[in-house]
Formats: C-alpha cells, structure tokens, sequence
C-alpha cells in the first residue's frame, strides 16, 4: 500500500475538499494517478483493503464514496485541481509526441510486447504522464516495434556485400536491383 500513503501536504489538499464523499473521492483519484497512473471512472469498483487504508488516513467510511461525484463537474474540477496541484498532464500533444519519440527509441531494447509496455508505463509514470486507454498503449508499443524491426532490417541488409544480396534476392525469386 506503499503507492497510497498520504503525506501532510496531501492531506491539507484534501481537506480543502468540503463535503466527506469529495474528500474520500479527490483522495482515490490522487492515489489511482500516482499508482497505477491513471484516472479512476465514475462506477468504477474500488477493493475494500484499499478504500479502507486511504479512508482510514482521512477519517472517512468507504460508504462516503457511495455519493462522489453526483455532480458530473466535481470528478472534472477534483482532475484540473489534480493536474495543477501535482502536476499530472494527459496523454495529448506535445507531452504524447514526445513519449512516442521515447518509445520508437526504447523498441529496439525491449525483449518482447510485454517490456515495451512495462517500459512505456513506467516512462509515463516518470513524467506524471496519465496512462492512456489500454488499447492505446497496446497500439503504440505495436507501432514502435514493427518500426524498429524495420529499422533493424534495413540496417543488415544496408550491411550484405552484392553477391550476397543476389543470392539471397535469387531464392526469394526477386530482383536484387529493386
């Protein structure tokens, strides 16, 4: 539970917070930014042991959660005053292109579609980046990898001296001039 210990500067944040639902909510969002990395959604099932620990710092039941956010505003005005507190940005723009570049950089180490994945969460923890959807990061570290193995091709093949390349193009029945 180490991810959701909250410090006295959390704390005094969440105070600011009026009612208890709020304050038990803004807690849970911040906790679910730091680990896993990404937003919690509305109806989304918290565990009992988790609710519990980050209640318990806060003085507040898990049934307070039951009314967070019956305003749609308040789960949105909890993420801007998140992101500004903490500093935590989407996956948008320049911050996304930049982790793009990261990850086209990163294909060629990784071992297989699981590290690069690894790779890329922990890389976005690390800029306080919030993850994006799962498919999205299935389909860029997808995209990074194919890249790279492309990459990697064109650099043996930029290595093979001409009679190798001809018989090599000779048994795959091409040309080695195309």
């Amino acid at each position: 539970m180490k991810h959701y210990t909250l410090d006295d500067d959390d704390l005094s944040h969440i105070r600011e917070r009026r009612r208890p639902e709020n304050r038990l909510g803004f807690a849970l969002q911040l906790c679910a930014l730091r680990y896993p990395g990404r937003i919690l959604h509305s109806g989304e099932l918290i565990s009992k042991e988790i609710l519990s620990f980050i209640g318990a710092q806060i003085g507040i039941t898990g049934d307070a959660l039951l009314s967070y956010a019956a305003r749609r505003q308040t789960r949105q005005e909890h993420m801007n005053a998140l992101r500004d507190i903490y500093g935590y940005k989407t996956f948008s723009g320049r911050g996304a292109r930049d982790l793009k570049d990261w990850l086209d950089k990163q294909a060629e180490e990784a071992r297989s579609n699981e590290d690069m994945a690894l790779r890329f969460i922990g890389e976005c923890r690390r800029t306080q980046t919030i993850l994006p959807a799962i498919s999205t990061i299935e389909r860029l570290c997808a995209d990074a990898l194919v890249a790279a193995e492309r990459r990697i091709e064109v650099r043996i093949a930029n290595l093979l001296d001409e009679d190798i390349r001809e018989r090599l193009a000779g048994q795959a029945g091409i040309s080695s001039k195309s």
